[in-house]
């Protein structure tokens, strides 16, 4: 283990890790699914207790993406989990730039094309709002989500790793489900719905959390193993928009 993993200092410039550009890979797919195919949709499910309730289609797929943070934050440290969310944001920007350009193409002729225009249409007009309600939940809910958990790990001197993911994440998705669905759907669906959502997205994706917390323990023991590293905020500036780690 590194001694400025555990003191806080800058990491060794040009320091290389080996699964790194995975963790940000698989982070950056999750986070555009989750938020273009599944946020356009509400369902609905029966559950014993409870009755009928509602949720965001995404809100089974999108908590994924605050694990990989957990994961980011508690190996490698939050300035690294900056450069992460500032990709996933660059990714957010480009998938809603694409999809206007798309859909402002006049399609070909023939009823198939005319049809699948409107379809596009259909899911994808409202792509704008849905970005820039994504861009900015996901982005302060997640850098809410990385400080509250690196300042954790100084407060509980690295020990009980499941109280800061839960906790973080209680913190994150709090920030993130008050500002999603209000900013993409305010207008759009009933307020009523809007709220029940919201509501629903935030219990569901904070139980997530809590059910994925085996899972966590051993991506992140297996990624400190082999990557030599289990970083300290000691002395980070938390500054998010600054891009240097």
């Amino acid at each position: 283990m590194r001694d400025e993993s555990q003191t806080g200092a800058p990491p060794a410039s040009g320091r290389s890790y080996r699964y790194y550009d995975f963790v940000m890979a698989a982070f950056v797919t999750v986070l555009l699914c989750s938020n273009l195919i599944g946020a356009g949709k509400a369902a609905e499910i029966e559950l014993p207790l409870l009755g009928t309730v509602a949720f965001g289609a995404g809100v089974l797929f999108f908590p994924i993406s605050y694990i990989f943070g957990d994961v980011l934050t508690e190996v490698y440290g939050y300035g690294r989990d900056r450069r992460v969310v500032w990709a996933g944001f660059g990714a957010l920007v480009f998938a809603a730039v694409m999809s206007w350009v798309v859909i402002a193409l006049p399609p070909a002729g023939g009823d198939y094309m005319r049809n699948y225009q409107g379809a596009m249409e259909t899911v994808f007009s409202n792509t704008w709002r849905i970005v820039a309600g994504s861009m900015i939940a996901f982005w302060c809910g997640s850098f809410a989500n990385s400080y509250v958990l690196a300042k954790m790990k100084i407060w509980t001197q690295g020990r009980s790793l499941w109280t800061r993911t839960i906790g973080s994440t209680i913190v994150g998705e709090a920030v993130d489900s008050s500002l999603l669905y209000v900013i993409a759907f305010y207008g759009i669906w009933p307020s009523s719905q809007v709220l029940a959502v919201a509501l629903s997205q935030y219990v569901f994706k904070t139980l997530w959390e809590v059910v994925m917390t085996p899972v966590t323990y051993r991506v992140v023991g297996f990624l400190k193993k082999h990557e030599h590293e289990d970083y300290y905020d000691c002395n980070t500036d938390f500054n998010p928009f600054k891009l240097r780690t």
